[in-house]
Order: C-alpha cells, then structure tokens, then sequence
C-alpha cells in the first residue's frame, strides 16, 4: 500500500511542478472569481487528463512496471485510484467551468465586460479555435459518461462481467476527452513543460485506449491451454481446475496468477496458480472458491478437453526474501499460492538450507476431509508446520496467536493471502508490536475492481 500512495502522490506533485514551472504567476495575476477561474480551470483540466491518461497506460497491464509497484494487483490499485482521482479532479474542474455560469444565471454573480478577442494569427490556433464548441459540449457528455462508468466500476454488487464490459467504454469517453483537452488547453502550454508531459501522455493513452477497445490487452502473453481434469470440494465449495499447457507459457513461479477465460462472454478472470512449474508436467492448476455468480457457475460449465485461454503469468507475490523464517497466512481460498509453493519445495529438495523455515496458518469457516488431507500432505513433503484453524472449533486467527505459535516472529517475514480486512487487521496488530511491517509484511490485493 505504501508503494501506491508514494506511486500517487508522485504523479500528482510532478504535474503540479509541472504546471508551476510553466506557468508561475497565473494565479497572482488574476483579481476577482472570474479572472481565478482561467487557470483554474486550466490546472484541473490538466491534471485530470493527464490522471486519466496514467490510468489507461495502467490498462495494458506492463510488466515493466510491476516489479516497481510490487505486482500487478497493485498496479491495479493504482489504477483504481488514479481513477478516483481523476474523477475528483474532474468534478472540479466542471465546477469551475459550469458554476460561475450557472451563479450568472441566478442572479447571484455578475459577469464582468470583456473587451474584443486579440486576433488569432497562428493557423493551428486558430483552427482549434473553431472547434471550441463542439469540443466543449462532446468533453460535458464525455465527463457525464466517465463519472457514471467509474462509479459502476467501484460498485461492487456490480456483476463482474457487466463491470469488464462497461469499464472498457470509459475508453471511448477518454478519447472524446482527449479531444476536448487538445482543443481548449491554452494553446502556449503545448510549447511549455506542460505540452511536454501532456504529449506523450495522450499518445501513450490513445494508443491504451485503441487497444483496450479491440480487445487486445495481454494479447502478446495468451496462450490456449485444455482442461485436462476437474475435482470439486464440496466442503469448501471449491473447483480444482488442471490446465494442460502448450510450448507457449513461459512458465511461472509460486504465488503468481493468471487470467483465465473459459467463456468469451464473461471476459478474462483473474486466478492464483495453485501448481508449481516444471517444464516436463506442462500444466498449471487453479482452484476456485464459490464466491460470486460466475465461479458458482463453473462446476457446471467447465468440462474436460474444453479450450481455455490463459494470459500471464503476473505478480510478485513470489516468496522472495533474505530471511531465514517466513509465517505464510491463508484465509480461505487464499491458500492457494501457498499450495504452488510447497509443492515447488517438494520438488526441490525440501529440507534444502536455502529454504526458509515456514509456519503457514490457514483459517477457515469452512472444511473438506479430502482438501485438508492433501493440504497436509503438501505441508509435510516441503517440511512446512501447518496450522488448520476451523473458525467454529479454534475460534478467528489473530496476531496474538501467530506470535504464541512462532516466538521468532520478528525475524520472520509475513506472507498473507486472504480477505483485505481480515490482511490489514494483522497488518495493524503486528505493526503495533513493532513489526516492520513496510519491509516484511506482504499482502496480496487480489482485487480487479
């Protein structure tokens, strides 16, 4: 989370240093509400498309920036806020435009004279210019279209495959937002830093949003795989999916996820690889929890020798660390990765001293007989203690009871997978004990929305 507000905040200040070296004195010249309104409808302008064109950049999922942001689920809550961000910006800056306006029309403010326009001798100006119009009522409508998108997008009684096709229209409403930016931006600011930024900005973000409406997100990183065998758990509502894999995956390391579509109407959905990877196997392994409409559907749906398309791998929640113990928490089926990882231990000599002593905790209000005998039998080939708590009989996991169990608990680092509240709780309770939760506490954001 640190490294999201940081990521956030940086943005934010380098646009405004941005607009501050282009453009000094705008404010301290201006006297009275109207003369303030010119820039300040310029900087929230600015600012909001040049959020919104991070955001859509964001869209295409880079691995580039994953490492830097701590994988793409936090890439994905960049974008998030990025995009409530932008959204507040916006809201500002549409105030600025329409609410001296609207005070004019009730009477409450007087709208001072204005002298003729200086002539326009620049040609570019000056076409941009005849497109004031249209391009500041297709930018109202296009404000109207994003304000309703983005707030179904944080809806998340929303369903899922509604959210993945309505989302991507925010795509055309920032291209109409794009053109309603390069029009009415003052036209010195495309010569200044500003029109720096700003350029290959809305490039970056064109070509985002081009892709994004054809479908093509991750298209470099797809492959086609085939249902090779289905096991359901009954006791915790869970599908065991195993995928055959052809020379086209590049392979993966524990704890990363996929997408995975198996109907072209739902779109993509994200799932943790439950399977460790070798290049002989050649197959990949996820299991799904029940939870919504779409995975409470699956059971029925899936079928053997069925053609499923695979996008990854992505994420750094991989295990990797310095530190001699680690304490893994899964809540629910956020057991998962830490299924890829001890089978990956198994298979590569478990006792190694390379390996970390691990103490994985795994909570849930739920219990199959058949799960949690291999749950343990994974445990034991990686030399894992396992510690099962059924919230009905051992009662909720909280901080005290991990640091009882593990008296080394300081030099350890903490790997959670599960429910945020029940993630940042922990966070909270081990940082008020003076864990250093910033550099060892790692928690996966498994949220697209």
């Amino acid at each position: 989370m640190h490294k999201i507000k940081r990521a956030l905040i940086l943005i934010l200040a380098i646009c405004a240093a941005v607009w501050l070296i282009a453009d000094p004195w705008a404010f301290k010249e201006a006297a009275g509400l109207f003369e303030v309104r010119r820039p300040a409808i310029q900087l929230s302008g600015f600012l909001a498309i040049a959020l919104m064109s991070v955001a859509m950049l964001l869209a295409l999922r880079p691995r580039s920036v994953e490492p830097h942001l701590g994988g793409l689920d936090k890439m994905y809550r960049l974008h998030k806020w990025l995009g409530i961000s932008a959204l507040v910006v916006g809201i500002v800056h549409f105030l600025w435009a329409k609410g001296p306006k609207w005070a004019v029309g009730w009477g409450l403010l007087e709208r001072p004279t204005r002298g003729p326009r200086p002539p326009i001798d620049n040609p570019v100006e000056q076409f941009l210019a005849g497109m004031r119009g249209a391009a500041e009522g297709l930018g109202e409508w296009a404000f109207y279209a994003a304000v309703l998108l983005i707030a179904l997008a944080l809806i998340k009684r929303f369903p899922y495959w509604i959210f993945c096709k309505t989302h991507r229209l925010l795509a055309i409403a920032y291209l109409v937002l794009v053109f309603h930016s390069v029009v009415l931006l003052k036209f010195s600011y495309w010569t200044s830093p500003i029109g720096i930024v700003l350029i290959p900005l809305l490039a970056g973000g064109v070509y985002a949003a081009v892709v994004v409406l054809l479908r093509r997100v991750g298209s470099d990183r797809q492959i086609e795989g085939k249902i090779a065998s289905l096991q359901y758990y009954p006791g915790v509502r869970a599908l065991e999916t195993r995928i055959d894999v052809p020379d086209g995956w590049p392979g993966h390391k524990p704890g990363q996820f996929a997408f995975a579509t198996s109907d072209p109407s739902e779109g993509p959905h994200p799932y943790t690889i439950a399977s460790e990877w070798t290049a002989g196997s050649r197959h990949i392994t996820f299991i799904t929890k029940e939870l919504g409409d779409h995975t409470r559907r699956l059971r029925d749906k899936l079928r053997v020798g069925q053609s499923v398309k695979l996008e990854g791998p992505y994420g750094c929640f991989t295990f990797e660390d310095d530190l001699k113990r680690q304490i893994w928490i899964g809540g629910g089926v956020g057991i998962t990765p830490f299924i890829a990882k001890m089978k990956h231990r198994a298979a590569s000599a478990a006792n190694s001293p390379a390996n970390p002593e691990v103490d994985l905790f795994h909570a849930s209000a739920e219990y199959d007989e058949v799960a949690f005998e291999k749950l343990k039998a994974d445990a034991a080939a990686a030399n894992v203690r396992l510690h099962i708590l059924l919230d009905a009989r051992d009662g909720l996991l909280s901080g005290e009871r991990i640091r009882a169990e593990v008296p080394q608990w300081r030099e350890a680092s903490i790997w959670f997978c599960g429910p945020p509240g029940f993630g940042d709780a922990l966070r909270q309770d081990f940082a008020a004990h003076g864990f250093n939760v910033a550099a060892q506490f790692h928690q996966e954001l498994f949220a697209m929305r």
